[in-house]
């Protein structure tokens, strides 16, 4: 939720930089490009709670992915067995 806030914050400056930029007298291809650079200082200036939060959140979900990924331990205990069997058979053979 994080990141869907932050990036409608970034999406809502990008808006306001547009119009801004349009009643000033911008006009043209210039105009999305110069509010896109200004939107992304502004952004990054302004919305520093949001964007840590939503780095923080990703962080989180990235943390939880690879936990689920994670061997369990009877999958550990499995490996560990089968290893020991193999070891054993190299060991009788040679």
């Amino acid at each position: 939720m994080p990141l869907l806030i932050y990036s409608l914050l970034r999406l809502a400056l990008f808006g306001v930089v547009l119009g801004l930029l349009y009643v000033v007298g911008l006009r043209g291809v210039l105009l999305p490009i110069v509010a896109v650079v200004v939107a992304l200082a502004l952004s990054y200036l302004t919305l520093r709670k949001p964007r840590d939060a939503a780095t923080r959140w990703m962080a989180g979900r990235v943390e939880r992915r690879a936990a689920e990924r994670a061997f369990s331990p009877k999958l550990d205990l499995d490996a560990a067995h089968e290893d020991a069997h193999l070891d054993d058979e190299l060991r009788d053979r040679g």
